[in-house]
C-alpha cells in the first residue's frame, strides 16, 4: 500500500512536471514570438533612423539649392542682358552662404544656357582637397548636344525634364570623382535660363550608410530606382566596369524581404529615400534568430534543472520555484504587446536569475533604443530649424544651468520673432506662398544670428537664444536684422517676399528673472510692442 506521503509526493511531482512544462512551453513560445517581433522592429527602427538621417541630409542639400534657385529667379526680374554678370556675382554670394551650412558639398554651380548668353557662362566652385571652395574653369557646354541626356547629365537632364532632379552617382568628367548631385532648372518668364546644382561627395553618403550596422554581420546598402546598387560596404565600386543589379526579390514592394545571398539566408527591411533611392538594412537570419533561440535554450535548461531539483524538495518550494517563470512569461507577453516598463523582481544568482537578467537587459536596451529614436525628431519640417520639442528641451537645460555654481556670469538673451501679415498672404496668395514667406523670414534670422540656436515654435513665431558672441553683439545684430528686412522689402516684387517681422529682445537679469520663462515673457511683451509699432507706421 502506498502511503499518503508517497501519493502526495507523486501527485506533487506530476503537478510540478505539468506546471513546469506548460510554463516552459509558454515562455519559449512567447520568447520566440517576441524575439521575431523585436528583431523585425529593430531592423525597421534602424532602417527608419538611417532613412531619417539620409533624408534630412538630402533635404538640406535640396533646400540649399532651392533657396538659391528662388533667389536667382527673383533676381532675374527686370534684369537687363548687360547685367547678367552682376546677377551671377550676387548668386555666388548666396550660394557661398548656403554651402557653408551644408556638409559634404564637393562642388556647386550656376550654369547659363549658351542659347541665353555666349559670354556669361556662369560659375563652378570646387572643394576637392578640403582646402575651401575655389572657382574652377567651367565646362564648355557648347561642345555637347544638350538634348542628349546621356551626356553632361547634370545639365541636360534638368533641362529636358524641366523639374528639380536627383541624379544617381556618376563620375565627374573634369574632376574624376564619384558624386551625387541635385539640380534645379532656372526659368524666367517661361524661358529656360540655366541650371543650379550641388554635387555632394559620394563618400559622405557612403560613410553614413556604412555606419548603419546590426548584429555581427548586418549592414546597410543603397539601391537606385532601377534596381542597381549605389553603395554596398562589401563592394568596391571603383573597380567595377558595369553596374551591379540586386536580386529581383529585393525590388519587391514588401518592406520586409527574405532572400538568399551567396548561400546565406538573409532578411532585409527597406525604405524609400527622398531622392528616389532605397535604403536597405540586411542581416543574416541566423543572427536575427540567435537571440531568442539562445533564450529558449536557457529556458529549457533552466526547466530541466528545476525539474530535477523539485523531485527532492518539498511541496512548499514548488510554488516558490515556479513563480519566477510565471513572472517571466507574463512580462514576456507584456513586452510582446510593446510594454517595456514591466519589472522583474527575481534577482537570485541561479539559472532563472541569469535568464531574467538577460531579459532585463533586452528590455532595457530596446527601451533606450526606442527613446533615442524618438529624441531625434527635433527638426521643423518646413524650415529645417529646431522645432518646439527641441525648444522645450533647450529651455529646460538652460533653466538647470542657472542653478549651477560657476565662476562665469550667466549671460543670455531671448529674442522672439513674429511674422506680420502671414494670414493675409495665406488668404490672398495661398499657403504655398505663405510657406515661402516663412522660409524667407527664417533665412534672414538664421543669417543674422548665425551663432545662435534658432527655433520655430509653430505658425509664424520663431525664437533665438543669444549666448556668447551673439549675445555680446546683440544690439548690432538687432539693428542688422531690421536693416536686412527693410532692404528685402524694398527689393521685393511680390507680397510674400516683403519680409516684415516684429521682434522683441530680453536679456536675463538675475535680480529680476527667477526663471528662463520670465525672460521669455518679457521678450514676448517687447515683440508685441514692436508689432504694434509696425502697424502704427502703416
Amino acid at each position: 500500500m502506498r502511503s499518503i506521503q508517497t501519493k502526495t509526493t507523486l501527485l506533487t511531482v506530476c503537478a510540478v512536471i505539468a506546471s513546469l512544462t506548460i510554463a516552459t512551453i509558454m515562455g519559449a513560445v512567447a520568447i520566440r514570438d517576441i524575439g521575431k517581433s523585436d528583431s523585425d522592429q529593430l531592423l525597421t527602427l534602424l532602417c527608419e533612423s538611417g532613412e531619417k538621417n539620409l533624408d534630412s541630409y538630402f533635404e538640406s542639400v535640396a533646400q540649399s539649392v532651392q533657396m538659391v534657385s528662388a533667389y536667382v529667379e527673383s533676381d532675374l526680374e527686370g534684369l537687363a542682358p548687360n547685367q547678367l554678370d552682376a546677377h551671377l556675382e550676387r548668386a555666388k554670394d548666396i550660394f557661398t552662404k548656403m554651402t557653408n551650412r551644408t556638409n559634404g558639398v564637393l562642388t556647386y554651380y550656376y550654369r547659363i544656357d549658351p542659347e541665353v548668353s555666349n559670354t556669361s557662362k556662369g560659375f563652378w566652385f570646387v572643394n576637392t582637397n578640403n582646402e575651401g571652395f575655389k572657382e574652377h574653369e567651367v565646362t564648355d557646354i557648347t561642345q555637347y548636344d544638350t538634348s542628349d541626356t546621356t551626356k553632361l547629365v547634370w545639365f541636360t537632364v534638368p533641362k529636358s525634364t524641366g523639374e528639380p532632379v536627383w541624379l544617381s552617382p556618376y563620375i565627374t568628367e573634369n574632376l574624376g570623382t564619384r558624386v551625387i548631385s541635385y539640380n534645379v532648372p532656372v526659368y524666367w518668364r517661361g524661358r529656360f535660363i540655366g541650371v543650379i546644382g550641388i554635387e555632394i561627395d559620394y563618400a559622405t553618403v557612403a560613410t553614413q550608410v556604412r555606419n548603419i550596422t546590426l548584429y555581427e554581420n548586418g549592414y546597410a546598402f543603397l539601391v537606385d530606382e532601377t534596381g542597381k546598387l549605389v553603395y554596398h560596404p562589401l563592394i568596391d565600386f571603383t573597380a567595377l566596369d558595369e553596374p551591379v543589379e540586386v536580386p529581383p526579390e529585393l525590388m519587391s514592394e514588401n518592406s520586409h524581404i527574405r532572400y538568399v545571398y551567396e548561400g546565406v539566408k538573409k532578411v532585409a527591411v527597406w525604405l524609400p529615400l527622398s531622392n528616389g533611392m532605397r535604403l536597405y538594412v540586411s542581416v543574416p537570419v541566423a543572427e536575427v534568430d540567435a537571440a531568442w533561440v539562445r533564450l529558449i535554450w536557457r529556458v529549457c535548461i533552466a526547466s530541466v534543472v528545476l525539474l530535477l531539483v523539485f523531485i527532492f524538495i518539498t511541496i512548499g518550494f514548488t510554488k516558490r520555484i515556479t513563480k519566477p517563470l510565471q513572472e517571466l512569461t507574463e512580462v514576456a507577453e507584456h513586452v510582446n504587446e510593446g510594454d517595456y516598463s514591466c519589472e522583474l523582481s527575481y534577482n537570485r544568482d541561479d539559472e532563472i536569475g541569469t535568464l531574467t537578467a538577460a531579459f532585463k537587459k533586452l528590455m532595457s536596451h530596446l527601451g533606450v533604443y526606442i527613446k533615442d529614436l524618438n529624441d531625434r525628431a527635433y527638426a521643423d519640417a518646413l524650415t529645417s530649424v529646431r522645432n518646439k520639442g527641441a525648444y522645450d528641451v533647450f529651455i529646460q537645460d538652460l533653466q538647470a544651468s542657472l542653478h549651477e555654481q560657476t565662476e562665469e556670469p550667466k549671460e543670455f538673451g531671448v529674442c522672439i520673432f513674429d511674422c506680420n501679415d502671414l494670414k493675409t498672404i495665406n488668404d490672398q496668395d495661398g499657403h504655398d506662398k505663405g510657406d515661402l514667406y516663412l522660409k524667407g523670414a527664417c533665412a534672414i534670422i538664421c543669417d543674422v544670428f548665425d551663432h545662435s540656436p534658432v527655433f520655430r515654435l509653430g505658425g509664424d513665431e520663431f525664437v533665438v537664444i543669444l549666448r556668447g558672441s551673439d549675445f555680446g553683439n546683440r544690439d548690432y545684430l538687432i539693428e542688422l536684422f531690421d536693416e536686412t528686412c527693410a532692404k528685402r522689402r524694398e527689393q521685393a516684387q511680390n507680397p510674400w517676399e516683403r519680409i516684415d517681422v516684429a521682434r522683441g529682445l530680453a536679456v536675463y537679469d538675475p535680480d529680476v528673472d527667477d526663471t528662463v520663462s520670465d525672460v521669455v515673457r518679457r521678450a514676448d511683451k517687447l515683440m508685441y510692442e514692436d508689432k504694434w509699432s509696425h502697424k502704427s507706421k502703416r
